[in-house]
């Protein structure tokens, strides 16, 4: 698939989310993500606003599903979510549920990977299940947990060429990129290059960045975007 560039709306406030987005949109983002935080602040009215402001632009709802999976995959792609994320640590159960709504609804299915003890394992399980993407997801929490005990902490890159060798399906790799690291990920042959927490996002406060964020995502959209041309000669 072509490269994509998807911004991560981890903020709490819908009127800055659509701020942001709308700042996201004029750089030449391609994918809305309604962040955890978002939906957790404002659930479907987050989605819904999003969806109004922009009708034509893809959305994931990055629930974080664990249970419950026909219905809240049922109620975001009633709100206007074109994607909706599922736990691969989720009984398997919920994952085939979250896929079925995915199909029913029309709507794509993303398994995230997270925490999970053999990440290239649960790509293939996510895929197995019938998920559409696979998220390559290093946590924030984990990756803090460690900075403050002194320790290294992985990163998505680490097993990137593996995960994507591992499945059939887009993989986007998440979790404590650098802005370079993230506009490289194409490279490792993951299409689709994710913006979130820290890169446009504060992630103590749950706001849009301070700073010429506008600057910043231009040269990574440029920059991304730049793939598609090479790959098209």
């Amino acid at each position: 698939m072509n490269t994509i560039v998807q911004i991560s709306l981890d903020i709490i406030s819908i009127p800055e989310a659509l701020d942001t987005a709308r700042l996201a949109m004029r750089c030449g983002v391609d994918w809305l993500e309604a962040g955890t935080p978002l939906i957790i602040a404002d659930g479907m009215n987050g989605v819904r606003a999003l969806r109004a402001e922009f009708p034509g632009v893809p959305i994931v709802a990055d629930l974080k599903t664990m249970d419950g999976g026909w219905l809240e995959a049922q109620m975001m792609a009633s709100a206007g979510a074109t994607h909706v994320v599922v736990m691969e640590r989720a009984h398997a159960e919920t994952i085939k549920m979250v896929v079925q709504a995915g199909k029913d609804f029309g709507v794509k299915v993303m398994g995230d990977n997270l925490a999970a003890e053999d990440k290239v394992a649960a790509a293939r399980r996510i895929e197995d299940l019938g998920c559409d993407f696979v998220i390559h997801h290093v946590g924030y929490d984990e990756r803090r947990g460690l900075a403050a005990a002194g320790k290294p902490f992985p990163s998505p890159l680490d097993q990137l060429r593996e995960v994507v060798a591992a499945v059939r399906v887009p993989v986007q790799a998440v979790g404590g990129l650098t802005i370079e690291q993230a506009i490289r990920t194409p490279e490792f042959g993951a299409p689709l290059v994710v913006l979130g927490a820290p890169l446009t996002i504060d992630a103590e406060a749950f706001k849009t960045a301070a700073g010429d964020l506008e600057s910043r995502l231009r040269l990574v959209c440029d920059r991304v975007h730049a793939y598609r041309r090479r790959e098209g000669e």
